[in-house]
């Protein structure tokens, strides 16, 4: 795709939505050329010496070349496949070397939305500037957005947001995979997410587990949490309540006997914890779904 940039002018709705697109381009900076380009607006454009503070958030993904960024946390080299996580109202700066120059995508983007998740969310934690490697999967979703940028059609703000929130969970998703890969903790989570799925109605001694692989049980829970989102126990809770749907759904077995089957002791206990997953009782649930019109088709 060709070098381009576009600024926008979110209306009202975009504004609304909670996560809007203030600007999108791709810059292909060759060795030796005055950088940044002073095309852009007072607002983006900026100088070495100077830096710049910014009033939204930037995605910054370098496909090709090097760099440097700083902000007040230091200096941090760039090298194709590092992405740039700039904040609002952060001082920073950021260059190609002159030997290489690089291939920048970014977007800029705000909403009430974009706050939250940054000041709530894993994405909290994130550094400036993260290695994420040349993906397929990130630099796809850029060009999706640039297409829908470039056309302007009814709408493009709210699904362009979408691809932004998709861009922020391969993020987390490709952090979470770093921390965890080729390590034994990692061996050791798959290891028990295949035997609670193998044993969802059992009881499982997940403390023994622990001790059985020569690690603390605090920190087997707090690592499986990182890893899967939820604790040991939750985890095979949730797989519960999954398998108990399936079993509505594909047999006339009495709700009594499911509750058994899935490793519940009470019925009572079951079909209160299935109702405060789902909203409904396990009979309701039941019954809605053989009353669906596709279901009674079939």
């Amino acid at each position: 795709m060709e070098a381009f940039f576009k600024y926008l002018t979110p209306g009202e709705d975009d504004v609304d939505w909670g996560l809007y697109l203030n600007v999108v381009g791709k810059a292909i900076i060759t060795p030796g050329i005055n950088y940044p380009s002073p095309s852009h607006p007072s607002g983006y454009y900026f100088t070495w010496d100077n830096g710049r503070i910014l009033h939204e958030y930037q995605i910054v993904y370098i496909t090709e070349g090097k760099g440097i960024y700083e902000d007040a946390t230091g200096e941090y080299s760039i090298k194709s496949g590092s992405l740039l996580i700039i904040q609002p109202g952060v001082w920073h700066r950021y260059k190609p070397d002159n030997s290489t120059g690089w291939t920048e995508n970014y977007i800029g983007f705000n909403g009430l939305i974009a706050k939250y998740m940054f000041r709530n969310s894993q994405l909290t934690t994130l550094k400036p500037l993260v290695y994420i490697g040349n993906r397929e999967e990130f630099i796809d979703t850029y060009y999706k957005i640039y297409g829908f940028v470039k056309e302007e059609k009814p709408g493009f703000q709210q699904v362009s947001a979408g691809m932004v929130m998709k861009l922020l969970g391969y993020l987390i998703s490709i952090e979470k995979q770093l921390s965890f890969a080729e390590t034994r903790i990692e061996k050791i989570i798959q290891k028990a997410c295949f035997l609670i799925r193998e044993n969802v109605e059992k009881e499982i001694d997940f403390k023994q587990y622990a001790t059985c692989n020569n690690i603390a049980y605090s920190y087997f829970r707090r690592m499986f949490k990182i890893y899967t989102g939820h604790p040991p126990a939750k985890y095979q809770l949730d797989l519960k309540i999954i398998r108990s749907k399936e079993l509505l759904l594909s047999t006339d077995k009495i709700i009594k006997e499911i509750c058994y089957e899935v490793g519940f002791e009470s019925i009572y206990y079951f079909s209160r914890l299935f109702k405060n997953k789902t909203g409904i009782s396990p009979s309701r649930f039941r019954t809605a779904a053989n009353n669906h019109p596709r279901r009674k088709k079939s």
